[in-house]
Order: structure tokens, then sequence, then C-alpha cells
């Protein structure tokens, strides 16, 4: 595992931290990584699971300049290796707890909403589902995996009209669990971690299969097609 994505345990909790130096754009590596920490995390008998950005930046989501660039092939099981991997951490068997350090961009903000609670740092910083801004069309695993966080009076406003949400505004619609200080929101998400830890694991493994098996069925379902056929623009 590179320096990109990191693997740490404490106190019974595991932590994944997000650093490649620059936004953490997602391609084959990265979900290569990360699937690879998740394994880490299950493997490890892991109460619960703290995932945290760089500082001022969670994720700027898949990295669309790269992508256009892929034989075909590769560009086809990169694109599934992000749904699937996102629908890993959605539906991981033990609580899940994001740290977002900054921007939280398209594929960015679906990893901190495939969390079971969300603490972001206050800033200059936004969440953004930009995806028909930038010509591309939601696939089904994203959407089960937003409309399990946000609103519905907020789902139109994010997923179709794109808008930018700041902390504050993100934390207005039901987007994330609080606003934190910079300085803070790894602490903070630590002890959010910590806290769930008391519940009854099995219960709540078992709990969360059930929330989410349907949704995550269907999504699977449609998964392949639509990667297929899911259009890439480079003037992005």
């Amino acid at each position: 595992m590179s320096q990109a994505i990191t693997y740490s345990r404490r106190d019974g909790m595991a932590e994944i931290v997000l650093d490649d130096g620059k936004v953490n754009a997602m391609a084959a590596a990265f979900f290569l990584e990360l699937n690879a920490a998740l394994d880490r995390v299950e493997g490890d008998d892991n109460r619960a699971l703290v995932v945290v950005g760089r500082p001022g930046c969670l994720s700027a989501g898949l990295n669309v300049k790269l992508l256009p660039t892929l034989p075909p092939d590769d560009l086809v099981r990169t694109l599934l290796a992000f749904g699937r991997t996102l629908l890993r951490v959605w539906t991981l068997p033990l609580p899940t707890v994001a740290a977002v350090t900054g921007h939280a961009i398209a594929g960015g903000a679906l990893l901190a909403f495939a969390c079971d609670r969300r603490f972001i740092a206050d800033g200059p910083f936004r969440i953004h589902m930009n995806e028909t801004a930038i010509g591309l069309t939601l696939p089904s695993f994203a959407i089960a995996i937003c409309q399990s966080v946000m609103p519905a009076h907020c789902q139109n406003e994010a997923l179709l009209h794109a808008k930018p949400y700041t902390p504050a505004e993100a934390l207005a619609c039901g987007m994330v669990d609080d606003v934190v200080s910079a300085e803070r929101v790894i602490a903070r998400a630590r002890e959010a971690a910590r806290a769930l830890t008391a519940l009854d694991r099995t219960a709540y493994a078992a709990s969360k299969q059930r929330l989410r098996s349907r949704a995550a069925a269907w999504a699977e379902q449609h998964l392949e097609a639509e990667m297929r056929g899911l259009p890439l623009r480079t003037d992005s």
C-alpha cells in the first residue's frame, strides 16, 4: 500500500487516511488501495472505522482528465471498481465515520455519504455532486447512497441541479452531522466512532445489512450496464 492511502488501528478502531498530496483523485490504483485497506479493516476485527481526508480535501472524485485516455476495457473496469468500492463502504458491517477535512466533490462527496456519520471542517469548502453540471449521468449506486443521506426536499437541488453546498448549508440539509473547526474535525470523527462502538456489533451489522441490502442489490443490478454507457467529457 502506497502513502496515498494508509491504514492504522487504535483501541479497536480502524482509521483510513487518504492523502496523495493533491486532491485525492480517484482512479484504478485508488480503488485497489482502498479495498486493500478495507480488507484490513474487516480482517482485524475492528469495531468502527474513521475515514480521513488530507487538509483541505477529502477527495475531488474521479480523475475525469485521466479516465477518457484509458482503453475502453480499462475504463469500464475502473468505473465498475468505483461503484463496487463505494457500495462496499456503504454496506460495511461496522460503524463508519467520515472526517471531511475540506472539499468533497462528486465521488468524494459519495465517499462521505457512504459513511454512517459525517463531520466536516469549517472553512471555504464545498460538498458538491456536480455530475449534471459536467455532463455525467448519475449512476444508480450514487443515487442509492445519496438518498440514504439527503432529505427528499434537497435531492433535486443537490443531484439534478448540481448545487454546491457550504459546510453550513450541508448541515442545514442534513447531509452532515456537524461542522467542526479544521483543527478538531478528525478528533470529533474519532469521538463519534468511539461512541458507536458501544452498540452491539452483531445487531449493528445485521440491521445495517437489512436497511441497505435492497437498494444495494438494485444498484448492483444496474451497475455494469450503466458503467459501460457512462459518458465522460474532458472539458470539465
